[in-house]
């Protein structure tokens, strides 16, 4: 027997006109524009009642029984904000869900169609009619899917973060859904990026004196290390990166000299290792030579502006924090913003190649973490919206995802609240 399950617009325009819900109201006599409360789950001054809209839209499409299922808000608020993000008649038009005193998303529709949305879905055994949209059709099986374990035998399947239950299967084109018994909508897949057991793929570049003399792309468990001899120390975590002898590359006898001094003065090494969102790096152990970093382009530092900071000795610094570079990539595909930047440059033994040449430099390394380089040439390869791109994460056991740009773009803004909440 079936039961009524709504889909997402036209129960938000009920949930506006019945105004039972806290902070959830129309903002202009054209009932087009409206706003939703958006308070962070973990403010102080957070009530239940901020969280009104994402437990109602829960209970009414069947992924929270009260009573009967334990409370999960940030599900809740994710997947109506997957839901909201699906839809092509509707539009963020503001975000002040960093507003300290009324943190709230303001949202458009935009189809000039109007509010003319179907009735609630009441087919017993099917969701697909033939005047069904393919976006309802989508809808429809989204509402009607159940957590489930992704089954052994897919190994195409795109696997979804350990520590969250995978809530359906995506094929590597994302347009196969393999539906379960009453399930959320997807998992986002950029998510992979945050999960702590994911590698990155990290590609390491040395140049001695603006030669380059070494590049090596390793994933690294536990973060690389750079060291200039194999006799470094091996008890700790990360992996090593040895830089080459310049006495075999260089002819120079004056450079090789310098060159080599600075290498044997690395002690420990030059870490760089990936917490969560972040970027980390430190000197480590009897690591005597200073070190600078400074984010660039691929081709060329950050040489005329300074470097962003120094590399600590036995304490860590953060050098790169994924949260702002996924906001710049929204903003460059909107198109009102530069490509972010993410390559990384160290300047080994000297300062900083302020206003001179940075191939002056005894010892420039890049690290290019090639999951973000891949974001980026996603982002510029986006084009119409209709047609569909290939992205690699270049995480750990990762397969290519072919995605639209609006379906990119969502995933994206998605990606930046689950790092906000």
């Amino acid at each position: 027997m079936g039961t009524q399950k709504p889909r997402i617009l036209p129960w938000l325009v009920s949930q506006l006109d019945g105004g039972q819900l806290e902070g959830v109201a129309w903002l202009d006599q054209s009932r087009k524009r409206f706003r939703i409360p958006w308070k962070h789950g973990l403010r102080q001054d957070a009530q239940q009642e901020d969280f009104g809209i994402f437990q109602a839209w829960a209970e009414a499409s069947g992924a929270y029984n009260p009573g009967k299922d334990k409370p999960d808000l940030p599900t809740w608020k994710r997947n109506f904000r997957s839901a909201l993000n699906r839809k092509e008649g509707l539009r963020l038009a503001e975000d002040r869900s960093k507003d300290p005193h009324d943190p709230h998303k303001i949202y458009e529709f935009v189809n000039s169609g109007g509010m003319d949305f179907p009735e609630l879905e009441t087919s017993p055994d099917t969701r697909c009619s033939t005047s069904d949209t393919q976006e309802d059709i989508l809808e429809g099986l989204l509402s009607d899917m159940a957590l489930g374990p992704i089954p052994n035998e897919e190994p195409l399947s795109l696997a979804v973060a350990p520590e969250h239950p995978p809530q359906l299967l995506l094929s590597p084109n994302l347009d196969i859904l393999a539906p379960y018994e009453n399930s959320e909508p997807p998992e986002n897949p950029l998510r992979r990026l945050l999960v702590p057991e994911e590698e990155w793929e990290f590609e390491v570049t040395a140049f001695y004196r603006g030669r380059q003399v070494f590049q090596q792309t390793v994933f690294c468990p536990q973060g690389l290390r750079l060291v200039g001899s194999e006799a470094g120390d091996r008890t700790l975590p990360e992996q090593p990166i040895l830089l080459p002898d310049p006495g075999a590359l260089l002819t120079d006898r004056g450079v090789i000299g310098f060159v080599s001094r600075v290498l044997n003065s690395l002690g420990g090494g030059l870490a760089l290792w990936r917490a969560g969102q972040q970027l980390w790096a430190q000197r480590l152990g009897h690591c005597h030579t200073a070190t600078y970093w400074a984010m660039g382009e691929e081709l060329l530092p950050n040489s005329g502006h300074g470097p962003d900071g120094e590399v600590p000795k036995d304490k860590e610094a953060g050098v790169f924090d994924l949260r702002p570079f996924v906001t710049d990539l929204i903003t460059f595909i909107e198109g009102s913003g530069q490509s972010p930047r993410y390559t990384l440059w160290f300047c080994v033994g000297e300062s900083w190649p302020k206003d001179q040449p940075w191939t002056k430099r005894l010892v420039m390394v890049k690290v290019v973490p090639t999951c973000l380089r891949a974001l980026l040439e996603m982002a510029r390869a986006g084009g119409a919206s209709s047609l569909e791109n290939t992205v690699d994460l270049h995480i750990s056991n990762s397969l290519p995802l072919s995605l639209t740009s609006d379906q990119y773009k969502a995933y994206l803004q998605d990606l930046v609240e689950d790092m906000d909440f």
